[in-house]
């Protein structure tokens, strides 16, 4: 297996911007599995499939094409051979992928594609179970928490950023809902592996966080050399 970080915490503590800088600067290939659930969760919500309908879910898996390749240096995230890296980040997939994402086939179908990643490849891998499930194993666990105002306030900035307009109030109430989801769930719910780095990062930069990570990521690669 190759050099493995695996990143784990809730929606909006800053996984995803932080891995990708951390990738950067540890020449480790950035994975996000969410992109993987997000995607499965378009293609459901495009055939007008909700998440209750578990025989369409299946049909939709047989067929299912997901691909996360680099191009300039970004992740682009192919859905049957169509680029929906943006798609995947609307607020209509915001409210329904906590759903999907706790379906038991659906984690069946994604889980192992994300393990082929790590088994010739040095990756950061950041979601909700990669340290507990996917990668038990791995070299390094993170788990990155934050709380839930702080959480609703980035997600809020980005909407804005990217021209949703959807109130603080509302992401809030989403971010609530999905919490309580995610760590609930029979299967693979979010809880900190034991033997992971716990790090809050409420009243934390960016970099402040990327180079506490960079530090234990470079500890642990000596650590492994000697």
């Amino acid at each position: 297996m190759g050099f493995v970080v695996a990143v784990d915490g809730p929606a909006g503590s800053g996984k995803g911007t932080v891995t990708k800088e951390i990738a950067k600067r540890t020449n480790l290939i950035n994975v996000d599995t969410g992109a993987m659930y997000r995607s499965v969760t378009l293609e459901c919500i495009n055939n007008d499939i909700s998440s209750t309908d578990l025989e369409k879910i299946k049909q939709i898996l047989e067929n299912i094409d997901i691909q996360l390749i680099r191009k300039d240096g970004n992740q682009i995230v192919l859905l049957n051979g169509k680029d929906v890296t943006k798609e995947i980040r609307t607020p209509k997939v915001d409210s329904e992928v906590a759903k999907f994402a706790a379906i038991k086939e659906i984690r069946d179908k994604v889980t192992p594609i994300q393990q082929k990643m790590g088994e010739d490849l040095d990756i950061i891998m950041e979601g909700r179970d990669i340290g507990t499930v996917v990668f038990p194993n791995a070299d390094v666990k993170i788990f990155l928490d934050c709380s839930v105002e702080e959480r609703a306030r980035r997600r809020y900035k980005q909407n804005q950023e990217k021209g949703i307009n959807i109130s603080y109030e509302e992401v809030l109430e989403s971010i609530i809902k999905r919490h309580i989801l995610e760590t609930t769930r029979e299967v693979a719910p979010l809880v900190q592996p034991k033997d992971a780095k716990y790090i809050d990062s409420t009243n934390m930069s960016i970099e402040e966080v990327v180079n506490t990570i960079v530090e234990i990521i470079n500890a642990k690669k000596l650590e492994i050399e000697k």
